[in-house]
């Protein structure tokens, strides 16, 4: 039995393939170091794995701010948030700078809050500190592009020639078939034998009841 390596895609036999203690994944022993938090040999960790415990990510304090300001970039220029909200979308509370001097809110790039909302494409219009709300107004748009990719080519919806309409087809109604018909026809016949029979058969029990000799009259032979 083989597999392939999930790192180099080296088609081995299970032998010299060992599963990650981490992804639970195969790897061969070249794409598999030890365990680079404690050194322990008998677990395997595969190369991604040890570099996401080396070098993890680190993300921005402010980067709920930033994806908040980017998702009301769809439909708004402006936004206003107060001091309470940005810390419900960070996760912390602002330093105390925040609440004490409007320089903190400069537009600067150098500063990593102000990155927050620069790089979503707002700036700060406006600071209260009294009240505790920040006015952001956007700059620019598209900051979500990815960069790399070819941007799709516009539809050009100029129209160059003159409209022809699609041509009409003519309403023809359908004729029914003569078997159609001649069932039809069968049918009326049947309800029509059968309404009859229920007729005599009460004209033979006992004539019409009242309600028919008052609508039709009574035509009824007196009996002898």
């Amino acid at each position: 039995m083989k597999d392939e390596c999930g790192i180099c895609k080296r088609v081995l036999s299970f032998s010299r393939l060992k599963k990650c203690t981490r992804c639970k994944q195969l790897f061969c022993w070249d794409c598999m170091v030890a365990d680079v938090a404690t050194g322990d040999s008998a677990k395997m960790l595969c190369l991604n794995c040890a570099r996401r415990i080396v070098s993890p990510r680190l993300a921005s304090k402010y980067e709920g701010l930033t994806k908040h300001l980017k998702f009301r970039a769809a439909f708004t220029n402006t936004v206003k948030l107060s001091f309470a909200r940005i810390d419900g979308l960070i996760g912390t509370n602002l330093p105390m700078e925040a609440y004490r001097n409007e320089s903190w809110w400069n537009n600067s790039a150098s500063s990593a809050h102000a990155k927050g909302w620069l790089d979503a494409g707002w700036e700060v219009q406006e600071v209260n500190l009294k009240e505790g709300w920040v006015y952001f107004r956007k700059v620019r748009d598209n900051v979500d592009q990815p960069r790399g990719k070819r941007c799709k080519r516009k539809i050009n919806t100029e129209v160059t020639k003159p409209f022809t309409p699609v041509p009409a087809h003519p309403f023809k109604s359908k004729v029914p078939s003569k078997t159609k018909v001649s069932k039809l026809y069968a049918r009326i016949l049947n309800l029509e034998r059968q309404r009859n029979a229920i007729y005599r058969q009460r004209s033979f029990k006992g004539g019409r009841s009242p309600h028919e000799k008052r609508l039709f009259g009574s035509t009824e032979k007196p009996s002898k």
